[in-house]
């Protein structure tokens, strides 16, 4: 079989994984702290040429490489696959339970039932019970967590919640208008953000929770705003496009190779008859 239908097949089976991802994040353009994903696209050939030295086998050093088919070597495929975490816009809701980070890098720390997570998703709200809790229930962790566990929790009549730029909590004392001192929001700002690997819910895991820190002076806390969603519309359109023209072409190109080996075929048959 020709190799070329090889080569276009996995080049259509690239830009289908490309389509999902756009797709994903076309559907998130309005989910707030959502950050956009992405793929590099890379073929076989360039990355044998970075490894096949390193390989202890003889017949995977350079002269062996003479032997490969050069034309399959070369088919598109996904290398790797990466998150913007650049800032998305601010928009003010004027709700005391909204808080956007206004720095790249930082995040909010959550409780699951799968474990702590981190989210850059501030629309939070008082549950039943006066816990601070996300949109999907979860609990918002202070800053002394993991020395002391707890939540963030307001009663019935600490109706004033105001939150600095570091993210300390102030309450009202009941029945009055003077503020207190209470719990800090637990922000973290990991390390390596490749380490971070998404979930549902707009949750990030972060491999080594108990290494994370919180920043007590950040000066990134907004109350009152939550971070719109950083994917731009209109270049993921673009981009939507492009691959499906990318699709149609590698689809030719599949009917092509396979017109010729049915005609090969046919006329050797032929012959032979």
């Amino acid at each position: 079989m020709q190799s070329g239908y090889y080569s276009s097949a996995a080049g259509m089976v690239t830009q289908f994984n490309r389509l999902d991802t756009i797709a994903n994040n076309l559907a998130n353009v309005n989910t707030v702290g959502f950050k956009e994903d992405n793929l590099v696209i890379g073929d076989f050939q360039r990355l044998y040429k970075e490894a096949r030295d390193e390989l202890p086998n003889a017949n995977h050093s350079e002269d062996g490489a003479q032997f490969l088919n050069r034309a399959m070597t070369k088919a598109p495929q996904v290398v790797d696959s990466y998150t913007d975490f650049t800032v998305g816009n601010m928009q003010q809701t004027n709700n005391d339970m909204d808080f956007a980070l206004s720095r790249e890098g930082l995040f909010f720390l959550v409780k699951t039932p799968q474990g702590v997570r981190l989210t850059r998703d501030g629309s939070f709200s008082k549950d039943d019970e006066g816990k601070l809790v996300t949109k999907n229930g979860y609990e918002v962790l202070p800053n002394d967590y993991f020395e002391s566990g707890g939540n963030i929790s307001f009663s019935d009549d600490e109706n004033i919640i105001k939150v600095d730029k570091s993210g300390q909590v102030y309450t009202n004392i009941p029945n009055s208008a003077k503020l207190l001192q209470g719990s800090h929001l637990f922000i973290v700002q990991p390390d390596n953000a490749a380490l971070l690997k998404k979930e549902g819910d707009n949750l990030y895991k972060y491999e080594g929770n108990t290494d994370l820190k919180p920043l007590n002076s950040t000066e990134a806390v907004m109350q009152g705003f939550v971070e719109k969603s950083n994917v731009n519309a209109v270049k993921m359109m673009t981009q939507m496009i492009e691959t499906n023209r990318l699709v149609g072409m590698y689809q030719k190109a599949m009917d092509t190779q396979m017109n010729d080996m049915n005609r090969d075929a046919i006329e050797k048959l032929a012959k032979r008859a």
